[in-house]
């Protein structure tokens, strides 16, 4: 027999006869099964439940005990003080043992298991001990079972919240309120969402955001944009090939569309994904099926699709740069993010949360800044919207000295990189914090590609402005920390 510790036993029975056959019983494995009470009856072993819920593992109960509280009704308010107790049956109401509807009732009510007190020839033993034993330690693994499973939910529910407070969406305009409402909604169905709104506004955000109040949060969110890959790589990474599919293919690889199986992907800038990669993208949502390159049998998968875009599409449409088929059953749901400047009463409560934020992660006290500079902020028209304001944030409270005033938020007003800045920003050209070159460029390079990503619709824009391939762009972006 497997090695327990204590197993905590609580015996419910009326007749000293069989309270004294069921502890010898037990007692053939008396280093393990502890009997901690005996009660005559289900009121009181319900009072002794109520007190501490820790106390037992197993309870052991008479189907018929004095008292108007027994059977199965006795077992569900059991099982309603706490869960986790795994109750066994002991009864002379039958020797049948394939009495099915009566097995089927304790069951229904909670019950472990049950069996029969004795036909009437054992003395010193419960009726059936070997069977009776093993039920006790079976009953005892299924809570343990049960405990860790409702241990590993309630981690699984807690990461779930942690990431829903980093990836809350700050707000106290009506559009933000409504925003709320639509999400929940969404969350609760399985529908395709089109996410449209200018670059920095958070479609990312609200995507997330979905995903994780859906039934599919326990599964992989998965985000991608499709303007971030080169077209010849895009089939690849979405769906995957065989090993030997081209020259190179060393092995297999899965696509980005296996590993968001029963959970969510996450299509940003859907609007530069190429037409040959439209078609697959439609086979999975009319389907649910992909092609991986190499393989001509299908794979099943069950995914949903949010996507979004800064675009017109439906002028892609008419250009023949999108297919007006995949539109239609990607904008199922459309979902439109206003620009911050639409929703001017959010960006005193932006400015606080991310000063906040930032603050504490940088681990200094939260300063306070002046009334006329949030007037300025309020006022300005946020062409970044919350990513510009996100940034500009960061660099006041990384310059800060003491209050934050008019005069600072003025001088950040578009991060603008001048040679006198660089000469007297206290960063590159100090004395006492001198860096090695390889961090001052990735300063440097971190600094513009914030303020050209400011300014452009898409990171396809961005890159073109750079004059880099958006693969590069993307990638150099996740190298200075901006992805």
């Amino acid at each position: 027999m497997k090695r327990y510790q204590n197993i905590n036993i609580l015996l419910i029975e009326d007749e000293e006869y069989d309270v004294r056959r069921v502890i010898n019983t037990l007692n053939l494995f008396e280093e393990t099964l502890k009997v901690r009470d005996v009660v005559s009856n289900g009121n009181e072993a319900l009072d002794l439940l109520q007190s501490d819920t820790n106390k037992y593992d197993i309870v052991i109960m008479d189907y018929q005990i004095a008292g108007s509280l027994k059977g199965e009704d006795l077992i569900k308010r059991i099982k309603l003080i706490e869960p986790l107790i795994q109750v066994v049956v002991i009864t002379k109401h039958t020797i049948n043992i394939t009495d099915f509807d009566f097995a089927n009732k304790l069951l229904e009510a909670g019950a472990f298991w049950y069996c029969t007190k004795y036909p009437g020839d054992i003395e010193e033993y419960i009726y059936q001990p070997t069977d009776f034993l093993i039920s006790i330690f079976n009953a005892y693994e299924k809570r343990l079972l049960q405990s860790s499973s409702n241990e590993s939910n309630k981690k699984l529910k807690q990461n779930i919240s942690d990431i829903l407070d980093r990836k809350r969406i700050i707000g106290v305009s009506e559009f933000v309120n409504k925003l709320f409402n639509k999400i929940d909604k969404l969350a609760a169905s399985d529908v395709s969402v089109l996410i449209t709104g200018a670059s920095g506004t958070g479609k990312e955000l609200v995507a997330n955001n979905i995903h994780y109040r859906s039934e599919r949060k326990f599964e992989n969110f998965i985000p991608i944009n499709c303007g971030g890959i080169p077209h010849d790589l895009i089939e690849s990474e979405l769906f995957g090939y065989e090993k030997g599919a081209f020259t190179g293919a060393a092995s297999g690889k899965a696509g980005l569309f296996e590993l968001a199986n029963n959970g969510t992907i996450f299509l940003d800038e859907i609007a530069e994904l190429p037409l040959s990669a439209q078609v697959k993208l439609l086979r999975v949502l009319q389907e649910g099926e992909i092609e991986k390159i190499g393989r001509t049998k299908k794979t099943k998968v069950n995914v949903r699709v949010i996507a979004a875009t800064n675009k017109n599409l439906e002028e892609a449409v008419k250009n023949g740069n999108f297919r007006e088929d995949l539109y239609y059953r990607l904008n199922v749901v459309p979902l439109m993010i206003l620009p911050l400047k639409s929703r001017k009463e959010d960006i005193k409560v932006l400015i606080e949360h991310f000063l906040e934020f930032f603050s504490v992660d940088m681990g200094i006290e939260t300063p306070k800044i002046s009334d006329d500079a949030i007037q300025f902020l309020v006022n300005y028209e946020w062409p970044g919207n919350v990513r510009e304001l996100k940034n500009m944030m960061q660099r006041l409270l990384f310059n800060l000295e003491g209050k934050i005033t008019l005069e600072d938020v003025q001088a950040n007003i578009g991060s603008r990189i001048r040679s006198a800045e660089l000469e007297h920003s206290g960063i590159l050209f100090d004395d006492d914090k001198m860096i090695p070159l390889r961090e001052m460029e990735k300063l440097v390079r971190k600094k513009y590609f914030e303020f050209v990503r400011e300014r452009s619709e898409s990171d396809a824009e961005a890159a073109a402005k750079l004059g880099l391939a958006p693969s590069n762009f993307y990638r150099m972006s996740k190298e200075i920390g901006l992805k």
